[in-house]
């Protein structure tokens, strides 16, 4: 069992950054999946980022590919989403989930959820 918490959200202007961080508690191998997704009201989860445990593979949507980086810290253990440059139509519910195996790009291929932090992005 693995529970995530995920904290560092608020309201920054466009252009601005934030680092969106998820603590995990649980057992982890190197080969499971931690990936970050955002949803707004009335819409399905999007896919932003994802990585695996180990630091081997990554991948991102192209919607923020080049402005939000993912990155773990094995110690605490925790999970980052970096975002710069951001705009307004970032503002969403920001999620962290873990998979047992291996990088996904769908919600349904995820095992586990986070309660979500809210990012708002002011114009």
């Amino acid at each position: 069992q693995v529970q995530l918490v995920e904290s560092g959200g608020g309201l920054v202007q466009a252009g601005g950054s934030l680092r969106l961080s998820c603590a995990v508690s649980g057992r982890t191998f190197s080969n499971n999946g931690v990936g970050w997704f955002r949803q707004t009201p009335g819409k399905e989860r999007e896919f932003l980022a994802a990585m695996t445990w180990g630091g081997g593979s990554t991948a991102y949507a192209d919607s923020v590919k080049g402005r939000f980086t993912i990155s773990r810290d094995n110690v605490k253990p925790t999970v980052y989403l970096q975002m710069n440059s951001l705009k307004s139509e970032d503002t969403a519910v920001y999620y962290c989930a873990a998979r047992i195996f291996g990088l996904g790009r769908r919600a349904s291929e995820y095992n586990y959820w986070g309660q979500g932090t809210q990012v708002t992005v002011s114009s």
